[in-house]
């Protein structure tokens, strides 16, 4: 291959987004009710870019994670399409579903304890899924797991392999499910309010160490949370959710000194920081919309002290992009241009 046409081929892989999701919805439909958990999302990600996406509970940000991952009950109804690394997820079987999870793609849940399994000890469930998708011996995966404790920083990690998980503290439990996930070095890394539960001292620790981990592999991560601190110290891309849409995206920086929405607006004002002593934080009256019929107009249009008589009436609204790689579906933010 000559260097020319090399330089082609790179610059055209480079140009693929590593995820790709598109009007991805999902449906959650009982006897007794229908929920629209996600209405329409659309997402990319580049390879070895951190996204984070933030909203408060019921946004629809975990299930977006499960629908990437094929990882919810048969009666979820999932419409969109949903690309990794080029492969369509959604038409992908249940062998091609078992090679994606944990070897393509991995993901670190919000609560170690119930995903892990009680009953084995924590390097057999590395070992376990080294040997599932590299197909190495015994003692080779074995090794392998313990070279992963090291990884992620458990101390005395040879005497830790023997340990089940409820031997080991919160901050040692979350440090395993990471090196679980990172055991097959996948290319995109799913992250499900992984700091939740930790104390403030163990998750600036847990932080630090995945996005060392994340530069030192080159994954991409989706990093899942409603802490804003916790976006600004990890993303390089903030996407925000409400009502199951992403309602602004842009790169972190840029979202934190001027949110476009004003749904980040009041979660920016309603945020704790230093400076802040004597002063009366903004809250965002009223509640979430509830999802038993899907939003046509705002949804936040009901608890929006900026709304106006459009808000009720324009569908969508549709994403407006006043600038490069700023995104925000509101009907104040002035069209590109």
């Amino acid at each position: 291959m000559s260097d020319v046409l090399e330089r082609q081929v790179t610059a055209a892989a480079a140009a693929v987004p590593l995820v790709k999701m598109r009007d991805v919805g999902v449906r959650f439909v009982t006897r007794d009710r229908t929920v629209n958990a996600v209405n329409g999302v659309d997402i990319d990600l580049a390879a070895g870019e951190v996204l984070c996406i933030l909203g408060e509970s019921g946004s629809g940000k975990s299930v977006t994670m499960r629908a990437l991952m094929r990882l919810l009950p048969r009666f979820a109804q999932v419409t969109g399409s949903i690309e990794v690394g080029g492969r369509d997820v959604l038409a992908m079987n249940e062998g091609q579903l078992q090679d994606f999870r944990g070897g393509d793609v991995a993901m670190i849940f919000q609560e170690p304890m119930t995903a892990l399994d009680p009953v084995f000890t924590v390097g057999r469930q590395i070992a376990e899924t080294v040997q599932r998708h590299e197909g190495l011996s015994r003692s080779a995966a074995d090794a392998r797991a313990l070279e992963l404790l090291e990884l992620v920083q458990i101390p005395s990690a040879k005497r830790r392999l023997a340990a089940y998980p409820h031997e080991l503290s919160g901050g040692l439990r979350q440090r395993a499910m990471i090196a679980v996930a990172l055991a097959c070095k996948p290319k995109l890394l799913l992250a499900d309010e992984p700091t939740t539960a930790l104390d403030a001292t163990v998750q600036i620790q847990v932080l630090l160490l995945l996005r060392r981990l994340q530069e030192q592999m080159g994954m991409g991560v989706i990093f899942v949370t409603h802490d804003l601190g916790v976006a600004g110290e990890i993303a390089d891309r903030v996407a925000v959710m409400y009502a199951g849409k992403v309602v602004e995206e842009g790169p972190v920086d840029a979202l934190m000194r001027g949110p476009l929405h004003p749904y980040p607006r009041g979660l920016l004002g309603a945020t704790v920081h230093p400076g802040m002593r004597g002063k009366r934080l903004t809250t965002i009256p009223g509640a979430p919309p509830s999802l038993d019929v899907a939003p046509t107009t705002c949804p936040f249009q009901p608890r929006c002290a900026e709304a106006e008589p459009a808000c009720a009436v324009e569908v969508g609204p549709a994403p407006r992009r006043p600038v490069p790689g700023r995104m925000a579906r509101c009907v104040k933010v002035p069209a590109a241009g």
